[in-house]
């Protein structure tokens, strides 16, 4: 089951811990006409001050003046939340996640959810020995402080969410699906992610952060930028390096190389809110996102250009370190 749960990091793999724990799984879905996003996060909390299962529901809606933001937050006792060993899929009361589909009914006094939206086409990223999933070499190590998981980099959407009847079309909408699981989310990082490029194939995960290990501190690296069919991954456990960081209010730019290729990115986000987040595996501490940023990407083959773009509908996360 270790070697299962590791390439297919989707399965719950918190099932013997007893304390100081987190799993939360990342489901972004855009509309048809990319006026909505809604990011669910099914997870749950273990510990033994507040230990219990939630989804979290982050809606963003465009306008032509301006983006509104909205977050809820739904508790559910912990043995609401079930799941299965020999494929994936997990239940939280009567709201059923897997990589198929989603069937959501949500009754609460400000939110009301149901339906089924249908996901197809995945697009998971490509591992080997050294890299069993996203982290890499570092997916092997059994003492990470947090843990990541790629599921689908972009996958096709169906069906229709009324959500406080309103009804939301996710037919021949878009779809990206991660997780994390561990004990805390890094103390300072940058997590960026969008599949709406010109180019409809396209799709582009970032996540640069503190990571704590065996007594000391490194900074670690996980870029992947799926483009005509070519993953490019740029990440700490293969070499690549970082050689310029820029970090503002809701903005952040890079300069990443790799053997003959550089990769340039620029990311804006101009509205975002808070979302719960998890420290010693309760879900007590808070970050801000926003799901309707871009991120303006330029990758070069030595000194050629090869490929640029801006990615919409990005969900940005931008932890700076806390002055004291």
């Amino acid at each position: 089951m270790y070697f299962k749960k590791l390439i297919h990091p989707e399965y719950f793999q918190g099932n013997k811990k007893k304390d100081h724990y987190f799993e939360g799984w990342y489901y972004k879905l855009v509309s048809r006409d990319e006026k909505d996003t809604i990011a669910f996060i099914p997870g749950v909390s273990i510990n033994q001050k507040d230990q219990h299962a939630f989804i979290q529901v982050f809606i963003s809606h465009k306008s032509i003046k301006d983006v509104s933001l909205k977050t809820h937050y739904i508790r559910f006792d912990f043995n609401d939340f079930s799941y299965s060993h020999k494929e994936f899929w997990i239940r939280i009361g009567k709201n059923y996640f897997s990589k198929e589909r989603i069937e959501l009914s949500i009754r609460k006094k400000d939110l009301k959810i149901s339906g089924i939206v249908n996901l197809d086409s995945l697009t998971p990223i490509k591992t080997s020995l050294f890299s069993p999933n996203i982290m890499g070499i570092f997916g092997y190590v059994n003492f990470m402080e947090c843990y990541h998981g790629i599921i689908s980099m972009s996958h096709q959407l169906s069906g229709i969410i009324p959500i406080n009847q309103k009804n939301i079309d996710f037919f021949d909408g878009k779809g990206y699906m991660e997780k994390d699981w561990g004990t805390s989310f890094p103390k300072t990082y940058v997590w960026l992610q969008s599949n709406h490029f010109k180019d409809s194939n396209t799709s582009f995960l970032f996540s640069y952060a503190d990571i704590p290990f065996i007594g000391f501190h490194f900074k670690g690296l996980i870029v992947n930028l799926f483009y005509q069919n070519k993953e490019y991954r740029f990440a700490t456990y293969n070499g690549a390096k970082v050689k310029k960081e820029e970090i503002g209010e809701g903005n952040a730019s890079y300069t990443i190389k790799k053997g003959k290729y550089r990769l340039e990115v620029v990311a804006n986000s101009s509205v975002q809110i808070e979302l719960a987040s998890p420290k010693n595996g309760m879900m007590i501490e808070q970050i801000k996102e926003g799901l309707s940023g871009n991120i303006h990407l330029k990758l070069y083959d030595k000194n050629n250009l090869i490929y640029e773009d801006i990615g919409e509908h990005a969900g940005i996360e931008i932890m700076k370190p806390t002055i004291k």
